[in-house]
């Protein structure tokens, strides 16, 4: 959810969708879930994913996104 410089994962995310409106995306962060993510998964990404994460609970997270209508 933070990157640099300064553009956060909502603000990523919502210029995706200004392109490619309905796109799918998953949330992974090492901090807990805050209001950022739950308006980021408002927006309509599907899934939050916590660091450290497995490749099994990432690649679930993904599944259940993708086969979300």
């Amino acid at each position: 959810m933070i990157m640099n410089p300064g553009m956060g994962g909502r603000s990523t995310y919502t210029a995706i969708l200004e392109h490619e409106p309905g796109q799918k995306g998953v949330i992974v962060s090492g901090f807990s879930e805050d209001s950022e993510v739950r308006a980021t998964l408002a927006l309509g990404a599907g899934s939050f994913v916590r660091k450290p994460y497995s490749l099994y609970n990432l690649a679930t997270a993904v599944k259940n996104v993708l086969d979300t209508a």
